[in-house]
């Protein structure tokens, strides 16, 4: 692990590489799981406030999960999730004509109906974040439906930390992530 600020990076966001291959997996991880996207406990009113705006870009099924479950819902850990239809997707995934998932959340964002892309959970995959007292760790959560994005991030040489440098901004600032890719540079320097 490696310390940036109150962050405990790990290697791998450094060392693996990824882009997702989205004409692949056509938006698996919105449908793949056990439990909801990851919620943080500071959207947890931010999904109260936008759920009215955001109705119109999710499905009837969708609509009827969140009004039977909540905006979001825990999960069997007491984690903060989004609610799932009948066990299976997001309650806020709708499905093109080709089957292929998104987030209604964030088609309402970008149509400007609301100003919150989605979960930063969503945003940041395949980087987890894990809140301690003292610090925040930042871990690569490795899946077996994201092996083409893994395929496609090596053969564009992308590392993970590259491929998500705007949520990572987002959510840790633009000096947090400037110290990361200098740390990350001396490190794969030491590697060689």
């Amino acid at each position: 692990m490696i310390q940036i600020g109150k962050a405990l990076v790990s290697e791998n966001i450094i060392e693996k590489q990824f882009v997702c291959d989205y004409e692949k997996c056509k938006g698996e991880c919105c449908v793949a799981g056990d439990a909801g996207a990851p919620v943080e406990k500071n959207e947890l009113e931010i999904l109260d406030e936008i759920f009215d705006k955001v109705k119109p870009y999710i499905t009837e099924k969708g609509i009827k999960s969140v009004e039977e479950f909540g905006t979001w819902t825990k999960d069997d850990y007491g984690e903060y999730v989004t609610p799932l239809i009948d066990g299976k997707e997001c309650a806020y995934t709708v499905f093109d004509d080709k089957g292929n998932a998104r987030c209604g959340i964030e088609d309402a964002y970008n149509a400007g109906a609301i100003s919150w892309r989605k979960p930063i959970s969503c945003s940041l995959y395949p980087i987890r974040l894990r809140e301690y007292s003292e610090f925040t760790a930042v871990n690569y959560d490795k899946w077996s439906i994201c092996s083409d994005a893994c395929v496609l991030g090596r053969k564009l040489k992308t590392p993970v930390f590259e491929f998500l440098k705007e949520p990572l901004t987002r959510y840790f600032g633009e000096k947090w992530y400037s110290e990361l890719e200098l740390v990350a540079s001396e490190y794969l320097k030491q590697k060689k």
